[in-house]
């Protein structure tokens, strides 16, 4: 009895022994979860093909944000024009942080940021990623008016670019307009590779305008990302508009509202559709002396054909795509003011068209009347023949623009 009592003794021993051992060594094997770092940044550290149109964020897990600085790695990409701190912004909480616009494609980026923990402890992180190399880039190849240019109140502004655009409403967003007296405008695209801003109104005399093409980083299609901006400024001159009466041979110039000067003209001799002036809203879109002129945009070039015709013409101001100019014209003096003569241009005496191309700027007002055939809104700078509304559906955002007050 006493043998059978001490083995059932002992067997209960070892089980709660081991027992006891089994969840100690459970217990041994049990991990802390790591704690998460204070700072967390998107795009990770090591990243090798960050999309540049994707923004950096920064995160305080825990507590606040002091300071965060992106820069690019100058060294990592030879086109690199200087290592500014990327642009960014706190939210009101300041535990995130925002870039704000995007990234240089093929570029290696460093991140810093410095904080304050729950506890009041600093809180620090660093970390590096670089940006995918883009199949393609695309960048702004022309901006009409030319830098620093003065122009008329009709001008428009006219971004071309050096390949097709497919994602047209993002690169329309990197475009932003700064007026020192900001006018409602909008975007239209004429081309797959060109875009137009024209005011709802003419231009107010005076004003500066500059335009910052934020496009660097910007996806255009699949593969396709701007590589750098741009930065183009004008300002508007006088208030120039000039009206062709065709019907009665007469051209006047207001500047600035004033009444300063009439003048007779000879306007397109009509009988076939190509020689009838084009009525509506012209701009001047430049100026050339001399220019030659020749028969040869009517398919005439023998000149056994007595269509055919080829002279050296002054002081010509040009008003359309499609050859029409306001032009000195010595051989049609005794026709100006009573007959039209002309194979569809405006032709002035020598003494009035030198004047008139000594004051006019590019984007002055020439508004013909009083024919049958109206200027198409792509002929040339023809915008402001298309109504508002439809002008404003040609964009790829589809809405006006009202860009910020600027003193450029």
């Amino acid at each position: 009895m006493l043998r059978r009592a001490y083995w059932s003794v002992l067997v209960v021993v070892l089980v709660v022994m081991g027992g006891a051992a089994c969840a100690g060594g459970e217990r041994g094997h049990k991990r802390a979860a790591p704690t998460p770092p204070a700072i967390q940044v998107v795009p990770a550290n090591g990243t090798p093909d960050a999309r540049p149109d994707r923004p950096v964020v920064v995160t305080a897990e825990r507590g606040t944000l002091h300071q965060v600085v992106v820069r690019e790695n100058a060294h990592a990409h030879l086109r690199s024009k200087g290592t500014a701190p990327l642009p960014g912004r706190f939210s009101e909480d300041r535990r995130t942080w925002r870039a704000l616009g995007t990234l240089r494609p093929h570029t290696a980026y460093t991140v810093t940021a410095t904080g304050t923990g729950p506890g009041g402890e600093r809180t620090w992180h660093a970390s590096g990623f670089t940006t995918l190399k883009p199949r393609a880039t695309f960048a702004v190849a022309d901006v009409t008016p030319r830098p620093g240019e003065v122009v008329g109140v009709g001008m428009p502004l006219i971004v071309t670019f050096d390949r097709p655009i497919a994602r047209r409403a993002a690169v329309e967003r990197s475009l932003d307009l700064r007026m020192s007296r900001p006018v409602a405008g909008a975007w239209h695209w004429t081309t797959a590779q060109q875009v137009v801003f024209r005011p709802r109104r003419y231009w107010p005399t005076g004003q500066r305008v500059t335009l910052l093409a934020r496009t660097t980083g910007v996806r255009a299609a699949p593969g396709v990302y701007g590589r750098s901006d741009h930065t183009s400024r004008f300002r508007v001159g006088t208030r120039r508009v000039s009206t062709v009466d065709v019907r009665r041979h007469v051209m006047s110039v207001v500047e600035n509202g004033v009444l300063i000067n009439t003048a007779p003209i000879s306007a397109g001799r009509g009988g076939r559709r190509a020689y009838v002036t084009t009525s509506g809203v012209h701009l001047a879109m430049g100026k050339y002396d001399p220019v030659i002129m020749t028969s040869a945009w009517m398919g005439v070039t023998d000149r056994d054909d007595p269509r055919y015709y080829k002279k050296t013409v002054r002081h010509a101001v040009q008003i359309s795509g499609t050859g029409e100019y306001v032009h000195a014209a010595p051989w049609s003096v005794a026709s100006q003011g009573r007959a039209n003569v002309s194979h569809g241009c405006v032709n002035a005496s020598p003494t009035f068209a030198q004047w008139f191309y000594a004051r006019t700027q590019r984007g002055d007002i020439v508004n013909v009347t009083g024919t049958d055939r109206p200027l198409e809104p792509f002929n040339g700078w023809g915008y402001w023949q298309m109504p508002w509304e439809r002008w404003v559906k040609g964009g790829a955002l589809n809405r006006p623009v009202l860009p910020r007050k600027h003193d450029p």
